[in-house]
């Protein structure tokens, strides 16, 4: 489902607590998308099942462990809407994802959506085939000299950045990745070939300060809200906050 890069800016939530619980509650906080993450955090295929459907509220989406075609089509079983699949450091590796994506003719996704297990209808597969959405990681020197086939390979409809694991590839910080307006810098040259493409620019920033940023370069997916910084953060602040009480002075 390719997306223009002017389609406007789409706000992901990322959950990484692997339950239904935490998926329900962070599909419900005003996010276009929920991300639930199945690289590193704790959703496991059991998890994944039990979550994907508590979080229908909005179209939610799989970060897969890894480019592996049982893994992809196990999560869209599940239900996911479209999946996120890291570490792709080539075009080949990029078609291969895309193709496990999809059913044939398009791809070579197996039959077998789990939404008949639980009593409910099935969406056909050229249906299925028109909505899924198929994102790729580029997060290594290697994906980035290989960007602009990356970026127009068939059915990669978005190139997602992780900043933190092509700043370590780089050997630079991510705050240094970001604040990087040298020409073709990192940053730029996935964007640029994103635009080159049609394909949508994506990224994990985790903060708004980080999403400011990204989103001035031009990317146009932008994961912000994730479940376990926002418990620590708000938890943190509300804590300090009742410290802060004063009493009333009368024994207790």
């Amino acid at each position: 489902m390719s997306e223009s890069a002017d389609a406007g800016i789409q706000v992901a939530a990322w959950s990484m607590l692997g339950t239904p619980a935490a998926a329900s509650l962070m599909a419900r906080i005003g996010a276009d998308l929920l991300v639930l993450d199945a690289q590193h955090g704790l959703y496991d295929d059991a998890g994944l099942i039990a979550a994907i459907p508590a979080a229908s509220a909005v179209p939610v989406h799989v970060r897969v462990p890894e480019n592996n075609a049982a893994l992809i089509g196990r999560a869209l079983d599940a239900g996911a809407t479209g999946i996120i699949v890291p570490m792709v450091q080539n075009v080949a590796e990029a078609i291969a994802a895309a193709a496990a994506a999809r059913y044939p003719p398009l791809g070579e996704r197996s039959w077998g959506p789990l939404a008949a297990y639980r009593g409910e209808s099935t969406t056909p597969p050229d249906e299925a085939n028109e909505s899924v959405s198929c994102a790729v990681m580029v997060e290594t020197s290697r994906a980035l000299a290989d960007v602009d086939a990356i970026a127009s390979a068939p059915g990669v409809d978005m190139v997602f950045v992780g900043p933190f694991d092509l700043a370590i590839a780089l050997g630079r910080s991510v705050p240094d990745l970001l604040a990087d307006h040298s020409p073709g810098n990192p940053l730029d040259a996935v964007v640029a070939a994103c635009r080159r493409a049609g394909t949508r620019a994506g990224a994990f920033a985790g903060s708004l300060e980080a999403a400011r940023a990204l989103s001035e370069r031009g990317f146009t997916t932008l994961a912000v809200a994730v479940d376990t910084q926002l418990i620590s953060a708000a938890g943190t602040t509300l804590v300090d906050a009742a410290r802060g009480i004063r009493t009333s002075g009368r024994p207790a």
